[in-house]
């Protein structure tokens, strides 16, 4: 593994022309040559920096509030690079019998992979990435749960910061989507029971850093009911630095009507209003003639935990629902309002280091 620096977003709006065809005439070569830069792995073996990078892919069902999230992770702890190891997680999520249905495997580092030159991952014999299929099997206790997906391409990647920021000291955790609103297709098995995906819709995602973001809630949807095209991607987070703590930030992208919408210039991040709890979250932020405001939300009992290793040392809990409610209304000057509505296609994760959610922690 090579060193290599974060300098992405300048080839994203070369390759955007191209990703504009439509999704019949997109080959996986054509995906490979447009999403290398965006996909490559950030990671240097020789750096006690501390790293941590993932690949992770979500998807709901067309039409029941059933979802699937699976993670490819490298950890590397700060100070400690030959302690470095490979993470593999999936979740299995059914909101028709309120099971939530997770496992989570670790290996020696030196059992992966995780090409720098484009999306190539795979975890020990147990699982591997690459453009347009992955399989695998992960098994914890009782749980085992085996895949193997195909799926599209989908639209360009999109960038939820600014586009200065992928090469900037901070924030030190990058993210973005390196393939949204993707169709799957394939099987799922879980504790022995097959499940047919077929043209369940979501997307393909990427993030890294030395640090994992100190406080964030995340969400994502892809496909809403009353709008299948459209997409959305939001953050928001407050970073420590040293012993200063940021504002709340956020951070918002959507597409929607052939265009999109970027609320991420970091000073209206700042005076954006958001608020979340267990488990509601709030927004309202304006750029220019448009205005967002943004519900995103789900009970508590559709969450699970999961214990995040940070670089830098340390751990935080993750609570993660993938079959969240989402309301989002776009005002813009001279238009009606644009509403759109999911009842639980949104992606909805909190990082935290309180104790008091009451959601149980099991991976």
């Amino acid at each position: 593994m090579v060193q290599v620096q974060s300098d992405i977003p300048s080839k994203v709006k070369e390759e955007s022309a191209e990703t504009m065809a439509s999704s019949a005439e997109r080959t996986i070569d054509q995906y490979v040559q447009q999403r290398t830069e965006v996909n490559r792995c950030r990671f240097d073996i020789n750096s006690n920096k501390g790293h941590y990078e993932s690949y992770f892919l979500r998807a709901n069902h067309p039409d029941k509030p059933i979802a699937f999230w699976i993670r490819y992770t490298l950890f590397s702890p700060k100070g400690r690079a030959k302690d470095t190891i490979g993470e593999l997680w999936v979740i299995f999520f059914d909101g028709e019998t309120n099971e939530i249905t997770a496992a989570k495997e670790e290996v020696p580092f030196d059992k992966c992979k995780f090409s720098n030159e484009g999306l190539s991952v795979s975890i020990s014999d147990i699982a591997t990435l690459k453009p347009g299929e992955a399989k695998g099997t992960a098994s914890q206790s009782s749980n085992k749960i085996s895949w193997h997906l195909n799926y599209c391409v989908g639209e360009e990647p999109l960038l939820l910061l600014p586009e200065s920021l992928y090469e900037a000291p901070l924030p030190k955790a990058k993210a973005l989507v390196g393939n949204p609103n993707v169709l799957y297709n394939g099987t799922f098995m879980v504790n022995g029971e097959t499940i047919h995906i077929e043209n369940w819709q979501g997307s393909e995602n990427h993030n890294w850093g030395e640090k994992h973001t100190d406080r964030y809630a995340w969400g994502q949807v892809a496909g809403f009911d009353n709008d299948p095209d459209a997409f959305l991607e939001v953050g928001t987070a407050r970073l420590k630095i040293g012993p200063i703590w940021t504002p709340w930030l956020t951070t918002m992208v959507i597409r929607v009507d052939g265009q999109e919408i970027q609320l991420n210039n970091l000073l209206k991040a700042a005076f954006a209003k958001a608020t979340f709890n267990y488990f509601n979250w709030h927004i309202e932020t304006s750029q220019g003639d448009i205005s967002v405001v943004c519900d995103i939300y789900a009970p508590r009992y559709h969450f699970v935990g999961l214990n995040y290793y940070n670089p830098p040392g340390g751990s935080n809990t993750c609570l993660n629902c993938k079959i969240a409610g989402c309301r989002l209304i776009i005002r813009e000057k001279g238009k009606p309002d644009r509403v759109l509505e999911t009842k639980n296609r949104a992606a909805f994760e909190i990082l935290t280091d309180d104790r008091s959610h009451g959601v149980k922690v099991v991976a």
